[in-house]
């Protein structure tokens, strides 16, 4: 292929785009035209998959465009200097990223760090990222955001302190009456949903079977695809086993499973991001709280919700790789809940600080709690610091004096 100046682009050049994106594109196209070799595929690979984006990841490159569109001759060069010094190859400027750049992304990683240009990239993507943030800041929630965590399911007794991390920031209670606490926080949730409705703006994720819940709710959960893990592994399995596969190839591959080759048939863009759940998180296939972890951080940076409920579960016990993979969806399977719940207590905290990376940050809302227990803590901006309390709340009051 010859080389492709960023200059010569063409509308026509984008017809293997979907729809919306290649309507996207071509009326950008001037901006584009403008943007250096070493910047303009990073930008494409969001674009490419536009059509199967969340809607606050679809107004992020929105916005994004019409920012470039904006921006003089003079002002695009400013802007764009620490991408224009980085020196690429001439197989990477032969190189097809207009139809896949996310390919290009990743051969011009690996040359960065060959060439020591790393940093100097870096560099660059961190001005840009921070001019950026500054030309089109984020914009508020529609209501303060809602994120709560329920742990320990299958749990009988512990004597594992919990919380250790989340209490300092807010209030620990320990006499939580746990009656129908699943069903409270559903039923929250499901308000929530109704009374400030968005798309894919209120989530629930079970690392479990899930519980009934209101069909507002976007829900995603570890037992309702475990038919397309199981697809997933019998493809590992066969493709590891092929002489010279090796770990690039197999991700790859992965990289470009659809959701039909697992058998989902769910809306385009909730298919699009179970597939990545499990292609792109590493062992979200084999432990369900692996699996309620990266969703959950998955769903906060993509989707930024509005309303987001985890609900972790039991995982599998840690056995060699190969066998892990070998026993699919088997109930048989030996649980380890314990083990889980340690799991689950740190992952409790990561979707804590996931959320405090949103816009709004200040004015959100964390619940965390022992599921079937009477230990919960609660974070927001009426619940003081670093306290206890021995009140006797169930969880609905306990979420009501929060928000």
């Amino acid at each position: 292929m010859k080389s492709m100046p960023a200059i010569d682009l063409k509308p026509e050049q984008f017809s293997g785009y979907p729809p919306e994106a290649r309507k996207l594109v071509t009326n950008d196209l001037a901006a584009l035209q403008r943007l250096p070799l070493s910047f303009l595929p990073s930008l494409l690979r969001e674009v490419i998959d536009y059509d199967f984006k969340f809607p606050e990841e679809r107004k992020a490159i929105e916005r994004e465009l019409a920012n470039l569109n904006s921006l003089s001759p003079g002002q695009t060069k400013d802007w764009f200097q620490g991408f224009a010094q980085i020196r690429l190859s001439r197989q990477l400027e032969q190189f097809d990223w207009i139809n896949a750049p996310a390919q290009f992304v990743e051969q011009l990683s690996a040359y960065l760090w060959t060439t020591h240009q790393l940093d100097a990239f870096r560099v660059a993507a961190l001005a840009y990222a921070e001019r950026l943030r500054a030309a089109v800041p984020p914009e508020p929630p529609a209501t303060p955001r809602l994120g709560i965590t329920v742990i320990g399911q299958g749990v009988t007794t512990s004597d594992e302190s919990l919380f250790r991390k989340l209490r300092p920031h807010g209030v620990y209670y320990s006499r939580v009456q746990p009656e129908n606490g699943l069903k409270q926080l559903l039923d929250v949730v499901g308000a929530r949903a109704k009374e400030h409705p968005a798309v894919h703006g209120h989530w629930y994720i079970d690392g479990g079977q899930e519980a009934a819940h209101d069909p507002a709710l976007t829900c995603v959960s570890y037992h309702a695809l475990g038919p397309a893990r199981a697809a997933l592994s019998s493809k590992i399995r066969v493709e590891i086993e092929r002489p010279g596969m090796g770990p690039e190839t197999l991700r790859t591959l992965l990289a470009q499973m659809r959701p039909a080759d697992l058998g989902l048939e769910q809306s385009a863009v909730l298919d699009r991001f179970q597939v990545k759940l499990l292609t792109e998180g590493s062992g979200t296939q084999i432990f369900s709280t692996t699996f309620a972890q990266w969703a959950a951080r998955e769903s906060l940076r993509r989707a930024q919700p509005l309303t987001l409920l985890v609900r972790f579960a039991p995982r599998q016990r840690q056995k060699p790789m190969n066998e892990m993979l070998s026993a699919g969806t088997d109930s048989r399977v030996e649980l380890d809940p314990m083990g889980s719940l340690v799991d689950a207590d740190m992952g409790a905290y990561y979707n804590w600080l996931n959320q405090q990376r949103l816009t709004g940050a200040e004015q959100s809302s964390f619940l965390v709690w022992f599921e079937n227990h009477r230990e919960a803590v609660a974070i927001g901006p009426s619940m003081p610091r670093g306290t206890e309390s021995t009140a006797v709340v169930d969880l609905a009051k306990l979420l009501s004096w929060m928000t």
